[in-house]
């Protein structure tokens, strides 16, 4: 005869130490008509975390759109997915592991690429790609360059341990997240439509099997942890520690599972563990579930009911079964070298129970956990400092004189946040499953193959976090904006969006303006380009002490490119015309230069008319795949100079620059910010073709010179020696590789 357990009232420590309010846990009280045990209690405090019940973003949710006639699964399961032709999707997401990789930023970065793969893999795709966003404080403060080489080493140790590509993403530096840097990883995968799996348990009596690594005391608390103020108050008990080739081994047993009929759900054991991998499989299902955790394979066998329940232990499926194929599903995770246990069973009750072998230490609907969580509309209130900066009038400012461009080109190449990030990408393998086309450094977006077909798939991950602090909706709309142009520019047609919402504490007035703008942005911005949003990630609470991260909506962009013969990359030919065309005005507000120059962000961010944006990514992709265009990149941080003289550096080709008559600032023209942008290079003999093509689409353009010699020369008096540009950009972010990076 099974009992229920009892206990002692609690004091208001324990809810509290587990991200719960005083009138949270009265709901709870309310809920269930009793107090909770503390196995209850500790399920209510992860699922009602921020980072998974989504307490202060779900309110906003229903401002984007999410739905097309080429989306197969939207926002609600462990990852999108959209038709991408052929009788195949294309599954992604993009999530953080932001709070982690601030404790321990090896094994916080590692596990952050584990569980985005899983995410993937659960919904039976086989992963492709993978990508990052990663942010930190200066290099020239010994903890930061200590958090960013050993971030980079995590992702990189993790991901080619499973064989999986790393092939684009983005680095970004600033004071602001010195004490917070963002780890944000972003994964691909293809799976036929008809082979999708979703994460809903159903079925009477179908078993519930736990499958890979055992569980142990790492992790605890993870999903509370990263839904509270000041990572480093917390002990490195939090993070988990991942092993990439026991994931590779439940990778390959996973989709060898999914190819028969015994599987009916499957979801992974990332944060709040088994907790929220049963609560959300019963609540999807509108089923019951009951699991003994006394059944659950332990590396340590003194493990508490809440621990077992709330590990984050790496490397873990949930499964559910049908009875029949229990056997079968044994056999192939023991040939995988993998441990597998029945830990329970799909029941009618809506309900879940969890039990110590015959005393229940939990008895919920499943229904409290998610429907019931509560949500907050907090005051909003922009931040008065952010309101006087984005005022401030740079006219003031110092001019450069008209012989000095190259020189200042010279030094912006050699700043963190534009030199050549090759240190970093190679530390991943970008090549191996032999399908990238355009990989990391060779263009705006990386291009891969599809094994089998004409059609590829274009992908890019990106956000400039500037211009989000200076102004939050408009900062998103641009970050949507340059992550579809960077898909454009390599030929891709943008379908689809991942997010990851990175701010600051959303119960502070500005944290929740930023918030709530970046979004209503964000769908603005999605509604006008013609994309859908699938799927995505909350991080909030990054901030500690008085310091918090400049907001930083991560969009991650999926496209279909027709021929992926057809591309665009970075590289130009000697002889090659030059062309500029859409006529985004450039400025100096929140710009690289005045960060670099004058030590400001300052200013409105660059205009974004959306109607124009979407007409010139239109036309250059139209260049690309009438084969006219192999060249093209948009002018974006840095502003002209910088994109030019990138082009030049991969190309290994200068340019000669047409004489220019700059009517107004000479700085606001070579090194301001603009949208809707780009640079495009075609052979001479079709550029009478191109500019017809760019007239009848009604596309603004301008001839910029031609690509020759060994220098970019702005001017006959003014010219940037390539191979000193070369050496300043390529060593920007050179690390020492004897302290892990």
């Amino acid at each position: 005869m099974m009992v229920t357990v009892t206990q002692q009232p609690m004091k208001p420590e324990v809810w509290r130490s587990l991200a719960l309010s005083d009138a949270e846990f009265s709901k709870i009280v309310e809920l269930l008509g009793r107090e909770p045990t503390i196995v209850e209690l500790g399920m209510f405090g992860s699922m009602w975390s921020e980072h998974c019940g989504y307490k202060h973003s779900r309110p906003l949710f229903p401002l984007l759109p999410t739905e097309a006639d080429y989306v197969v699964q939207g926002p609600g399961e462990n990852a999108g997915a959209i038709d991408i032709g052929g009788g195949l999707a294309a599954v992604f997401k993009v999530e953080s592991h932001n709070h982690p990789s601030a404790v321990e930023p090896h094994q916080g970065a590692a596990t952050g690429v584990g569980g985005i793969v899983r995410d993937i893999f659960t919904m039976g795709a086989r992963p492709v790609a993978i990508l990052d966003s990663l942010r930190f404080g200066p290099l020239d403060v010994e903890r930061n360059r200590y958090l960013f080489t050993n971030v980079v080493a995590g992702v990189g140790d993790y991901g080619n341990s499973l064989g999986i590509p790393n092939v684009g993403g983005e680095v970004f530096f600033d004071p602001s997240f010195s004490g917070n840097p963002l780890v944000n990883a972003m994964c691909v995968g293809i799976v036929p439509i008809d082979e999708l799996m979703r994460a809903r348990a159903s079925g009477t009596g179908n078993v519930v099997m736990i499958v890979g690594a055992e569980t142990g005391r790492d992790g605890l608390h993870g999903a509370t942890f990263a839904s509270v103020e000041d990572p480093h108050a917390s002990h490195r008990g939090v993070v988990q520690v991942g092993n990439p080739f026991l994931e590779k081994l439940l990778l390959e047993a996973c989709l060898e599972l999914l190819q028969g009929d015994d599987v009916v759900a499957m979801q992974d054991l990332g944060a709040a563990g088994l907790t929220s991998s049963a609560v959300e499989c019963a609540a999807r299902g509108t089923a019951g579930i009951e699991i003994d955790v006394s059944l659950v394979p332990r590396r340590e066998p003194c493990l508490a009911p809440f621990e077992v329940m709330l590990s984050e232990s790496q490397e873990r499926m949930l499964l559910v079964v049908l009875p029949e194929g229990v056997d079968r599903v044994t056999e192939v995770v023991s040939r995988w070298g993998l441990k597998s246990a029945r830990i329970g069973t799909v029941t009618e009750t809506g309900h879940v129970v969890i039990r110590e072998g015959d005393v229940i230490v939990c008895d919920v609907p499943a229904r409290y956990f998610t429907d019931e969580c509560p949500t907050y509309v907090r005051p909003a209130e922009e931040d008065p400092t952010v309101v006087a900066a984005r005022s401030r009038d740079f006219g003031d400012l110092p001019d450069i004189d008209p012989e000095l461009v190259a020189e200042v080109t010279l030094g912006l190449l050699g700043s963190a946040n534009i030199g050549s990030r090759r240190s970093v990408y190679e530390r991943y393998d970008s090549t191996i499953m032999t399908n990238t086309v355009v990989g990391p450094g060779r263009g705006d977006a990386a291009v891969l193959r599809i094994k089998g077909q004409e059609r590829g798939l274009v992908v890019s991950l990106d956000c400039n976090s500037r211009y989000c602090w200076l102004d939050p909706y408009a900062g998103a709309q641009l970050a949507v904006a340059e992550a579809l142009r960077n898909v454009s520019c390599a030929g891709g047609r943008p379908l689809a969006i991942t997010n990851c919402l990175n701010f600051r504490s959303p119960e502070k007035p500005a944290g929740s303006f930023q918030l709530s703008r970046a979004v209503a942005g964000m769908a603005d911005a999605c509604r006008a380009l013609g994309v859908v949003v699938v799927s995505g990630n909350v991080s909030l609470y990054n901030e500690s002490g008085n310091e918090a991260i400049f907001p930083t909506p991560t969009i991650g962009c999926v496209g279909v490119i027709d021929d992926v013969t057809r591309h665009a990359g970075l590289v130009w030919s000697a002889g090659d015309v030059v062309l500029l065309i859409g006529d985004g005005p450039p400025t100096l507000g929140g710009s690289e230069y005045l960060a670099h120059a004058h030590g400001e962000t300052i200013g409105a961010p660059p205009m974004l008319d959306l109607a124009a944006e979407g007409r010139v990514q239109s036309a250059v992709r139209g260049l690309i795949a009438s084969g006219l265009v192999r060249t093209a990149h948009d002018v974006s941080l840095g502003g002209l100079a910088i994109a030019l003289a990138e082009m030049a550096i991969t190309s290994a080709i200068g340019i000669r620059l047409d004489p220019v008559d700059v009517s107004s600032r000479r700085d606001t023209y070579w090194f301001g910010e603009r949208s809707g942008s780009i640079i495009i290079a075609c052979e001479p003999e079709r550029l009478s073709d191109v500019t017809a093509q760019l007239e009848l689409d009604s596309i603004p353009w301008a001839r910029l010179g031609v690509a020759s010699g060994d220098a970019i020369a702005f001017s006959p008096m003014d010219s940037l020696d390539l191979s000193a540009a070369r050496s300043r950009w390529e060593s920007a972010l050179l690390f020492d590789r004897q302290s892990g990076g």
